[in-house]
């Protein structure tokens, strides 16, 4: 094991005693005293503080129970999120060791650290979708470029290679990733709508191989987000090591050939008329560090489903996570959100089920984000706040 990792595995351990045994150290009572009642000679300087504060327990102040439980409660998910961590980091240098899956694990400490990162799934053939979105919630050029640098969020139109490398469509995204500096390529990943699964595996192998965030996201490029919102919504869940955002849903599984969404194993899934399990819609979702990192770690073993978000809610469905059912992520175009954003609550992301995104997408995108974006500043202030 690192030495690193075994020093802070140490310390952590030590911060734990310390926050069970509910004070720092303290001299040990003279023999002859009853157990518990000796005198003690403060060691710290906020012994007496301490001291205060268990008598007020003890005399059954209400006021003072609730925030102790409160700071207690505090201190446990900080310490949950900081022991995760570092378990990822062992399953990290062990994956090194070990020569990994198959795959380079992911390196700490060396790269840009971000709040979030936020993949818009696009294709060779989506250059309108992308202008529109430039045109009204994903910032140019230098703009860009500061949010990334002095808040902490990234955003990137996530792409891999055609069938021909370095064919015409290579090319054509060649030209226009070097006029707007807004793309994530993905080397190993080959276009293609059949390999959406395969997509957001080697998007989140990729993202965490580039930048360390505390969240990565992935959006369709026919949805409207409101970047301020977004961070905010995150922001709440950053105590918590292993979250898993999105718009829960659980759908039929659909076994005749031919239809939209057929998925070919549905027979693993029970009987026929049977669910999916819960998962988060594929139009926009979220996951923590940790779980990003899983997922780049073993991406060679995960199973790939016919949809790609069915895909992902089975890689984490076995693991200790917790999924959030966020409904500001599935808003629907105006006048939804228009009446919600009136009423001051913005929403985070809108799209219509109908069409799995905004339909006509690129003729509508700047009315949706007139009536429905928070504002150019939102950003700007929401993200300040996160990080």
């Amino acid at each position: 094991m690192p030495g690193k990792a075994v020093v802070m595995l140490c310390a952590t351990s030590f911060f734990v005693g310390l926050l069970l045994s509910g004070r720092m150290a303290l001299l040990t009572p003279p023999s002859g005293e009853p157990s518990g009642h000796g005198s003690r000679i403060p060691l710290f300087a906020d012994d007496c503080d301490q001291t205060r504060r268990h008598k007020n327990l003890e005399e059954g102040k209400p006021n003072d129970i609730m925030k102790e439980v409160s700071r207690t409660h505090q201190a446990i998910q900080s310490l949950d999120k900081s022991v995760s961590s570092l378990e990822m980091e062992l399953a990290v240098e062990r994956a090194k060791q070990n020569g990994g899956l198959g795959v380079s694990a992911p390196s700490r400490g060396v790269l840009p650290k971000a709040f979030v990162v936020i993949g818009i799934n696009t294709a060779f053939s989506s250059k309108k979708r992308r202008d529109s979105l430039r045109d009204t919630w994903v910032p140019r050029g230098d703009k860009l470029r500061r949010l990334e640098k002095d808040k902490g969020v990234v955003v990137r139109f996530v792409i891999g290679h055609s069938a021909t490398p370095g064919g015409a469509l290579d090319r054509a995204v060649d030209v226009e990733a070097s006029a707007t500096g807004d793309f994530l390529r993905l080397a190993d990943h080959v276009e293609g709508y059949h390999e959406l699964s395969a997509k957001t595996r080697a998007y989140f192998a990729t993202a965490v191989a580039t930048w360390d965030a505390e969240f990565y996201v992935k959006v369709d490029d026919d949805v409207h987000v409101n970047l301020g919102m977004l961070a905010a919504r995150l922001a709440k869940y950053r105590a918590r090591p292993r979250v898993y955002v999105g718009c829960m849903k659980s759908g039929p599984v659909l076994s005749q050939k031919g239809v939209k969404y057929y998925e070919p194993e549905y027979w693993k899934f029970g009987d026929e008329g049977n669910k999916y399990f819960r998962h988060a819609t594929g139009q926009i979702y979220a996951v923590s560090r940790d779980l990003a990192s899983y997922i780049s770690i073993n991406q060679p073993i995960l199973h790939r489903f016919a949809n790609e978000d069915v895909s992902l809610g089975a890689w984490l469905l076995g693991l200790e996570v917790e999924h959030v059912d966020d409904r500001s992520l599935c808003c629907a175009t105006p006048r939804d959100c228009e009446w919600k954003k009136q009423a001051g609550n913005v929403c985070a992301a809108s799209f219509d089920w109908s069409c799995s995104g905004i339909c006509k997408s690129v003729d509508r995108m700047r009315a949706i984000h007139s009536a429905c974006g928070e504002g150019d500043g939102a950003v700007w202030s929401a993200a300040a706040a996160a990080i």
